[in-house]
């Protein structure tokens, strides 16, 4: 039977998130004896999420960065410091040092890249307890039972349809939130940087819009591509792109399937890579080899 997304109990656990990113405060010594961490390498944003054992959010941190292209790690010295810089913050808002996490990667990547992410995560002094494809790990937050988790990164979009609450189908191709900023910097003559500030700034998307709605309908061709043959009730659209008004709307119009997004959109993959990970008490580590 097709499930219905508890779009509430979803929406609560992603607030309770987003309220614990970049937070200053310092938690109590000893809130969480096991925590659960996931490493979120993106091409745009990479995010560090601790969890306790109950998959409560205790804190994260998130920074953006130039160091992942199409989900493939081409500045391994940066995606190191910048995976170490994180883990920093978030251990000093927990109190203790973090000893192992889970990372993710596109679905369709080659094996050497996907190494690629271990790779990084250990040289952040982490030991990798695992790795999951990124839509597999958004279903992790989902829990579908029938549906589409669409994951739109920086880069890539990644497809998994989701029956029986297994994940039987993936796939992963170019376009991303890189492509509406490069549409928007073509358009108006401005520098990358400049159309990347005004892509998020609330008060110039809706004048943004008509730029970037093709790149969302490409969106929805990949989705449409990557689905035939399969039965597709709903499509949940995540990553930070899709936190752009109007996105839902447009894949849905281009593709004529039903779409949704959570709120903090762009929250629900680094969580579920930490929920896929087993819960590890303070100094204990388990490597993971691939």
């Amino acid at each position: 039977m097709t499930q219905t997304l508890d779009r509430a109990a979803l929406d609560a656990t992603m607030a309770e998130l987003a309220a614990v990113m970049g937070a200053g405060d310092r938690l109590e010594d000893g809130a969480a004896e096991l925590v659960k961490v996931g490493v979120d390498l993106g091409t745009a944003y990479t995010v560090v999420v601790a969890l306790d054992e109950h998959d409560r959010p205790l804190a994260g941190a998130a920074e953006f960065a130039d160091v992942v292209r199409d989900g493939v790690v081409t500045d391994f010295i940066g995606a190191v410091d910048l995976v170490r810089r994180l883990k920093a913050r978030v251990e000093e808002r927990l109190g203790c040092t973090l000893t192992a996490a889970h990372g993710a990667y596109p679905p369709g990547v080659p094996r050497s890249d996907v190494r690629a992410v271990q790779h990084v995560i250990e040289s952040a002094d982490l030991e990798c307890t695992g790795l999951v494809d990124e839509p597999s790990a958004a279903n992790e937050v989902l829990r579908l039972r029938d549906g589409v988790v669409v994951d739109v990164g920086g880069g890539t979009t990644g497809v998994a349809v989701v029956r029986g609450g297994e994940v039987v189908h993936t796939a992963d191709e170019p376009t991303g939130g890189t492509h509406l900023t490069l549409v928007i910097a073509g358009a108006l003559g401005i520098p990358v940087e400049e159309a990347e500030r005004l892509k998020t700034d609330p008060a110039q998307q809706q004048r943004l819009l008509a730029l970037v709605r093709p790149v969302m309908e490409k969106v929805a061709s990949i989705v449409v591509t990557s689905t035939a043959g399969w039965p597709v009730p709903m499509v949940y659209l995540v990553g930070g792109s899709v936190a752009f008004p109007g996105f839902a709307e447009a894949v849905s119009e281009a593709s004529g399937l039903p779409a949704v997004v959570p709120v903090h959109p762009l929250y629900v993959t680094p969580l579920g890579i930490a929920r896929a990970a087993a819960p590890r008490p303070r100094g204990t580590t388990a490597a993971y080899r691939i």
